[in-house]
């Protein structure tokens, strides 16, 4: 039997991606950084869904933790043929408010443990009759967001990355997909410290976690290259293309300044 690999499953989107998975019968690894919230992820998992659930608990913020899980799988003989990479956080503010090392570990998770994931995980893949890998991204990786510069080009980098590795895969037996959410029912935006303007503005358009995991899954079994969730998302990259970058990012500037 193989496994799903889902990075940042303890709560959000991970988490409900993770049910997704399991509703479809299919067992699951859940990689977060809290022991007490996989705990009982895997609980609610294994008698909800009776599939199989295993917990590692690990800061993909550290250089070594991708070569660690798939060590970890190694050791356990967990064959994996899905892997999720959902793990990420942002930090909004000017750039200078944060410190390079707050920088460096956001985008040790956001690009490098993702890229180090694919990377490692590959080969394997290509073995297999069938694999998937789901790199989830986000709205923000359509445009430059002024006090939110360095996630939303950590998420383009996402964007950009994955579309080149499905063309790169289109004619093996590795599907690869990136899927785009925007507003979330999730903690997000209050570890990302975003202003109350941007609160606000979210708050209309969130879509619920479910609601986002489903897409997300279905797109991945669907095999497409590129998903944004919801149509207002939809709308939303579309004007960002559409309308001149300095427009777009005076606007945004104004929802993400916190001064």
């Amino acid at each position: 039997m193989s496994y799903a690999i889902i990075t940042g499953s303890s709560k959000g989107i991970g988490k409900s991606i993770a049910i997704e998975l399991a509703k479809k019968k299919i067992d699951v690894l859940l990689i977060a950084r809290s022991s007490d919230l996989l705990d009982i992820l895997a609980k609610e998992i294994t008698t909800t869904y009776a599939v199989k659930a295993h917990c590692l608990v690990i800061d993909l913020a550290a250089p070594e933790a991708p070569n660690q899980v798939k060590q970890w799988c190694i050791h356990n003989n967990y064959k994996v043929n899905i892997l999720v990479n959902n793990a990420g956080y942002g930090l909004s503010g000017a750039f200078e408010k944060y410190s390079l090392k707050e920088y460096n570990d956001m985008l040790q998770i956001n690009i490098n443990a993702v890229t180090s994931l694919c990377h490692i995980f590959l080969n394997d893949f290509k073995k297999l009759p069938e694999a998937y890998i789901l790199n989830i991204a986000s709205t923000t990786a359509y445009q430059s967001v002024p006090c939110f510069s360095m996630y939303a080009a950590s998420k383009a980098f996402i964007k950009s990355f994955t579309r080149s590795l499905s063309y790169e895969l289109r004619k093996t037996n590795v599907s690869v997909t990136c899927v785009s959410p925007g507003g979330t029912d999730t903690d997000f935006a209050v570890r990302a410290a975003v202003s109350n303007q941007a609160l606000k503005a979210a708050d209309k358009f969130n879509m619920t976690t479910n609601a986002v995991a489903k897409i997300a899954v279905d797109a991945m079994f669907n095999k497409k290259t590129e998903v944004i969730t919801g149509v207002v998302n939809k709308v939303g990259a579309f004007l960002s293309w559409l309308l001149p970058q300095k427009f777009v990012e005076g606007n945004l500037y104004k929802i993400y300044n916190q001064k």
